[in-house]
């Protein structure tokens, strides 16, 4: 296995650790405690950066495989989703929201599937809209992490309000991954219509 792909599997094995941080605390509750959300937002950070650096290095090297593309995307979904759980818990993040994200991460996955499972048997990669979507929602997770963690107490930062604003990030985020997900849709659309 070459080392963008364990990098993408190092990312798959980051979600659990984040998880656990996430889990030991609770935005709104008495004994909320900044530091785990602070540690589950340095561990999510990391995971983010391996995502940029497994594909640039399979780029560079050239060591662009079938399993990298499967994994990647697959990777970053099951990091971004259950991020945004945990955001949904702690109220910033609509169900609505999760709800678009999951329809997508569903159909796009199932369009895959068909794809692979094709007379040809074809791999598709992630499009330009898919990493714009990936990129904001990595974002927008870092931003509510790392400002809840370093401004609890005081929800300012300076007039910014990082609840308000991760609220609103989330929706963008949503418009992002229907958009995305249309396209993906759209552009692969052979593979619908060709399914026994």
């Amino acid at each position: 296995m070459n080392l963008p792909n364990k990098l993408t599997l190092s990312r798959m094995i980051l979600v659990p650790v984040f998880m656990i941080f996430a889990s030991m605390t609770q935005l709104g509750t008495d004994n909320f405690n900044a530091s785990w959300y602070l540690a589950a937002g340095i561990v999510f950070a990391i995971a983010s950066f391996t995502d940029y650096l497994d594909g640039h290095l399979a780029r560079k090297w050239h060591m662009v495989t079938d399993f990298g593309k499967f994994a990647d995307p697959l990777a970053d979904k099951l990091l971004t989703t259950v991020a945004f759980i945990y955001m949904m818990r702690d109220g910033v993040c609509s169900p609505v929201v999760l709800c678009i994200i999951l329809a997508r991460e569903f159909a796009v996955s199932g369009l895959r599937m068909v794809a692979a499972g094709a007379k040809d048997g074809k791999v598709i990669a992630a499009n330009m809209w898919g990493k714009v979507k990936t990129v904001l929602q990595m974002l927008t997770i870092i931003f509510y992490f790392f400002g809840v963690s370093l401004t609890y107490g005081h929800t300012m930062i300076g007039n910014l309000d990082v609840w308000l604003i991760s609220h609103w990030l989330c929706w963008l985020v949503a418009a992002a991954t229907a958009i995305s997900g249309i396209k993906y849709l759209w552009d692969n659309r052979s593979f619908i219509n060709t399914a026994k």
